[in-house]
C-alpha cells in the first residue's frame, strides 16, 4: 500500500539533523530506508541520502523500479543494476558510488556507524551487509544511530496506523490457532499454523497490506525455555503453549509473547500465571509520560524475585517497537531515560524453571497522556480453550 507522505516524521529528523550541525545523513539499513523514503527494499542493496534541506534521494535496484514508483515518498529515485556486464563487483560497490554521487555537495554527513541490529530485506533470509569501503567513503562522517533513535523512538499518527494493523494481523492469526491446537501436534506445526496466517490472510489485510510476514518461536510445557528454536516436542494438554510472535506488516512490527492451553491448566502453571500477571500489572500500572525506564526494570525483576525467582528474566523486560520488533528506547537498571507520549513499548516479564517449562507475557503499549493503550486485542495470561 502506498501511505501518503509522513511530512511529521520527516520534519522530526530534518530538526534533528539541524541540531547534530550535520548536513544530509546517508543510511542503509532497511528499516531505516523505509523510515525516510517508505521504499522497502527487496535486497538490502538500497540506501538513501537525506539532507537537511531539499529532496532526499533513494539508490535501488533496476528492479525494483515499478515499487519505488508505487510506494517511494521522494521522487529522486536513482538505479544500481543487479548484474552488470563489465562489472564484476557485488551489487553494494555500486549502491556505494551512487550515494557518494549523490552526497558529495553536501559537508558533514551521518552514517549508521553503531548500528547494532536492523531489520531485514523484504527477501529476510539473506540479509545483506556492507563492506568496510562503505563506511571508509565518506571522509569522517558522524554517527547518525543515536540521532534515528531519538527519531523512531516517538511514533507519529501514521506510524501508529500503521502498527495497528501488524497487531490486528499478530491476533487474528492467534484466534485462528486457537481452536486448532491439538494436544501431539508438534510445536513446529503450531508455529507453521500462525505463520501461514499470517502471511496467506495478512498479506492484503483489509485492503490495507501489500506483505505481511511473521516469524514465530513455539515451545510447549517442558520445552518452554528463554530462547531456543522451534522443535519437535508434542503440544502439551494442560500445559501452555507459548508463542514469541513478531509480525512485519509493510515494514512496521508488533512483538508479543501469547499463550494457549487445549485442555485444562495444571494447578501449579495456574499459579506460575497468578504470580506472574500480578508482577506485569503493576509495571503497567508504572507507566505514564516521565516515568523512569530503569525504575520500570527494577520493579519486574524485583517483583519476580519477591514470587521466588530470584534473577529472572535472563532477557530484557521492555524495549521498544516500530520499523523493528526490537529498537530503542531499552530499559535498563542501570541506565537512564524516562518514557514519552507516544512510545511504543514491549513488555515482556517471564518465569523459567529450571530444566524447562515456564510461562512469559508481552504485549505492545503506547504511552498516551494518561498511561498505556494496549495494542493487541488477544488477551494476556493463558487461554484455554
Amino acid at each position: 500500500m502506498s501511505w501518503p507522505r509522513d511530512d511529521a516524521k520527516l520534519e522530526r529528523v530534518r530538526a534533528l539533523i539541524a541540531e547534530e550541525g550535520l548536513d544530509a545523513l546517508v543510511v542503509r539499513a532497511p528499516d531505516n530506508v523505509l523510515y525516510l523514503t517508505n521504499f522497502w527494499g527487496m535486497k538490502g542493496y538500497e540506501a538513501v541520502v537525506f539532507p537537511r534541506e531539499g529532496e532526499p534521494v533513494l539508490i535501488c535496484l533496476e528492479a525494483s523500479a515499478e515499487d519505488a514508483e508505487h510506494t517511494a515518498w521522494t521522487r529522486d529515485v536513482r538505479f544500481l543494476s543487479g548484474y552488470a556486464a563489465d562489472d564484476p563487483r557485488p551489487p553494494i560497490a555500486r549502491t556505494l558510488e551512487l550515494a557518494q554521487a549523490a552526497a558529495q555537495e553536501y559537508g558533514r554527513i551521518g552514517l549508521e556507524l553503531s548500528l547494532g541490529t536492523q531489520a531485514s530485506d523484504r527477501m529476510v533470509g539473506e540479509p545483506t551487509t556492507f563492506t568496510a569501503a562503505w563506511f571508509d567513503g565518506f571522509g569522517d562522517p558522524a554517527d547518525t544511530t543515536p540521532l534515528l533513535a531519538r527519531a523512531r523512538a516517538v511514533k507519529t499518527d501514521q506510524e501508529l496506523e500503521r502498527m495497528r494493523l501488524a497487531n490486528e494481523i499478530a491476533a487474528a492469526a492467534m484466534e485462528h490457532v486457537r481452536p486448532r491446537l491439538r494436544p501431539g501436534m508438534k510445536e513446529s506445526q503450531a508455529a507453521a499454523l500462525w505463520e501461514g496466517f499470517v502471511h496467506g490472510e495478512g498479506t492484503g489485510w483489509q485492503g490495507r497490506v501489500e506483505l505481511a510476514l511473521g516469524f514465530s518461536l513455539v515451545w510447549s510445557g517442558p520445552g518452554i525455555k528463554t530462547f531456543t528454536a522451534t522443535g519437535d516436542l508434542p503440544v502439551q494438554e494442560h500445559e501452555p503453549t507459548l508463542f514469541e510472535i513478531w509480525v512485519c506488516a509493510d515494514g512496521y512490527w508488533c512483538d508479543h509473547t501469547k499463550n494457549l492451553c487445549p485442555g485444562d491448566l495444571r494447578a501449579e502453571y495456574a499459579e506460575l500465571e497468578r504470580r506472574l500477571l500480578d508482577v506485569y500489572e503493576r509495571a503497567l500500572a508504572h507507566c505514564r509520560p516521565g516515568a523512569s525506564l530503569a525504575e520500570l526494570d527494577r520493579l519486574i525483576r524485583d517483583g519476580i524475585g519477591e514470587a521466588g525467582y530470584e534473577g529472572q528474566p535472563s532477557h530484557p523486560v521492555c524495549h521498544g517497537v516500530g520499523a523493528r520488533a526490537h529498537e530503542p528506547p531499552y530499559a535498563h537498571q542501570g541506565g537512564d531515560g524516562v518514557m514519552e507520549e507516544g512510545m511504543v513499548l514491549a513488555i515482556e516479564p517471564g518465569i523459567y524453571w529450571e530444566g524447562g517449562g515456564g510461562l512469559r507475557v508481552e504485549d505492545n503499549f503506547l504511552v498516551t497522556a494518561n498511561g498505556l493503550e494496549k495494542l493487541s486485542p488477544f488477551p494476556d495470561g493463558v487461554v484455554c480453550r
